[in-house]
């Protein structure tokens, strides 16, 4: 059987990833949060003090990534998130991520796959495209709520500011700028609790995945 591939773009704290994780339970699919690699590449330049904005090192530390290290806690705290947006920008670091995400993607009977550049990039011919948002507010507090439960003491503002400075940098980099594909239905959940969100998404796929099967 082909494999029916679920592309989950959208900003930070919009719910995409419990979406992502949800859809993987309904469907039996495996799901990758792309923006985990990306996580592991700052943190692991940060470890090595590495500088950021050095391309180079950015593309050496993508390539030796191995699956085993996007289970390291680390990976879910503020700081993290901030590093991924600031190594993001590198297009040779995004490159050299490229095969671990397709070869994901390829996997038999399909896979989700949740991040900025999926549906544009990553697996443009996805049959289920998702682009799931949320109002800055929103997000900022789903966000500082999640901090909070993981025990990082931040403001409110910080973290707003932190969510704007990540959306004007994911959607302004020249290299797989966050955007929706032309074929990806929207998904606002500013005004959706999580249950609210994951059977709307559901239902989108449902309908990608009757249009899929009937064209086979």
């Amino acid at each position: 059987m082909a494999s029916f591939v679920i592309a989950v773009d959208g900003p930070a704290a919009s719910g995409k990833g419990t979406i992502a994780t949800r859809l993987g339970a309904h469907y039996g699919l495996p799901v990758l949060d792309t923006g985990l690699l990306y996580r592991a590449v700052g943190v692991l330049m940060r470890a090595a003090g590495e500088d950021l904005d050095d391309e180079g090192a950015g593309c050496a530390a993508a390539t030796m990534l191995t699956a085993d290290q996007l289970d390291d806690p680390r990976l879910r705290s503020r700081a993290a998130g901030e590093l991924a947006s600031r190594v993001a920008v590198h297009p040779r670091v995004r490159a050299a991520l490229m095969d671990f995400q397709r070869t994901f993607a390829g996997q038999p009977g399909g896979a989700v796959l949740d991040g900025r550049d999926i549906g544009t990039v990553v697996v443009p011919d996805a049959p289920a495209k998702l682009y799931v948002t949320a109002a800055p507010a929103v997000r900022a507090t789903r966000r500082w709520n999640q901090l909070k439960a993981q025990g990082e003491a931040v403001a409110y503002e910080d973290v707003l500011a932190d969510i704007r400075v990540r959306d004007a940098r994911d959607g302004g980099r020249d290299a797989a700028p966050m955007r929706p594909a032309q074929d990806a239905a929207l998904l606002d959940t500013s005004e959706m609790t999580i249950e609210q969100a994951a059977d709307a998404a559901r239902r989108i796929v449902e309908a990608a995945r009757a249009r899929w099967l009937s064209s086979r």
